[in-house]
């Protein structure tokens, strides 16, 4: 898998357990990839100490870069790093994700693997703000990593908007089944396609008594079957790897990869950012923080990002 030749694997500052960096490796023995690990750290305190001067700062921030990069390197060195090609790196920044999607950006990274932290109490994933933004403007695919494993013979589902006929979203269908289909090879999984679509809408049920919203609900299933089919047909995916239910996609998409015990779901995001986002949201983080296993987040071809001033 020639495109997932360069990863970069944030590091959590905060626990021992880099899933992140444990994915990447996995992921490098099958493709042999590069992998940088990639650490930010900050600490507001070290910028309020007024007594000390920029250089006094200065030193204390290497000290405590010094001091991580070190942590980082013993973690390393406990892992089984046969044949594998890695190095860390560790920077001082307040905006860790502007400081990942410019890495990216610099270096040419094929995919970003991050671990998500889970609430003990709730046992629910907690995205931070740097999870969102990594999403929404990483030019690269994103790959959130959880506790599911990656065995062989497992599933992949690969989420798609099948009802559309925007030519934006046809094309990211087409983009998120290719790349399925690369990565169900290299792991050895299943490939599952998965499309919604919404039932009878409410208002047209009340206002018009004489529609039949059974018949609606049956063409509109119809309608994405045949449409599916169409599109598996052309990545040569037979129909029982074929899945169309109706109702909301995160309802849809979580039902699905529960029932096929998913190790790794792929979804497209269009990458919207400020009040669009706040208003609208993607489907994909709709999604995310629902799902037990592995997510891969692809932008659309020719997507750029907002970080990228060059």
């Amino acid at each position: 898998m020639e495109k997932y030749q360069k990863i970069l694997a944030i590091v959590d500052p905060t626990t021992e357990d880099q899933k992140a960096v444990n994915r990447a490796i996995e992921l490098a023995r099958k493709t042999g990839a590069s992998i940088t690990a990639f650490l930010t750290i900050y600490d507001f305190s070290y910028e309020m100490t007024t007594m000390l001067s920029g250089e006094e700062r200065e030193a204390m921030c290497k000290s405590v870069i010094n001091d991580r990069t070190q942590w980082l390197e013993s973690l390393l060195a406990e892992l089984d790093l046969t044949g594998i090609t890695i190095d860390c790196q560790v920077i001082w920044h307040n905006r860790p994700f502007e400081q990942i999607i410019a890495k990216v950006i610099d270096n040419g990274y094929d995919i970003v693997i991050k671990g998500t932290h889970q609430h003990d109490k709730f046992k629910s994933v907690i995205f931070t703000p740097t999870d969102w933004h990594i999403l929404r403007k990483c030019p690269c695919p994103v790959l959130l990593v959880k506790e599911h494993l990656w065995p062989e013979n497992g599933n992949i589902i690969a989420a798609l908007n099948i009802g559309s006929e925007e030519e934006e979203h046809k094309a990211l269908n087409d983009k998120i089944t290719a790349e399925a289909k690369q990565l169900a090879k290299v792991m050895k999984a299943n490939l599952h396609l998965v499309n919604s679509f919404p039932g009878t809408p409410v208002n047209i049920a009340i206002e018009i008594p004489e529609f039949n919203a059974s018949d609606y609900n049956l063409a509109m299933l119809k309608h994405h079957k045949k449409t599916m089919l169409e599109h598996a047909t052309a990545f040569n995916i037979t129909e029982e790897f074929t899945h169309i239910k109706e109702g909301l996609p995160e309802d849809i998409i979580q039902s699905i990869a529960a029932e096929l015990d998913a190790e790794l779901v792929i979804l497209g995001t269009i990458g919207r950012t400020g009040l669009s986002a706040a208003l609208i949201g993607n489907t994909a983080e709709h999604v995310i923080d629902r799902l037990n296993c592995d997510v891969l987040a692809l932008k659309p071809d020719g997507y750029v990002s907002p970080l990228d001033v060059k």
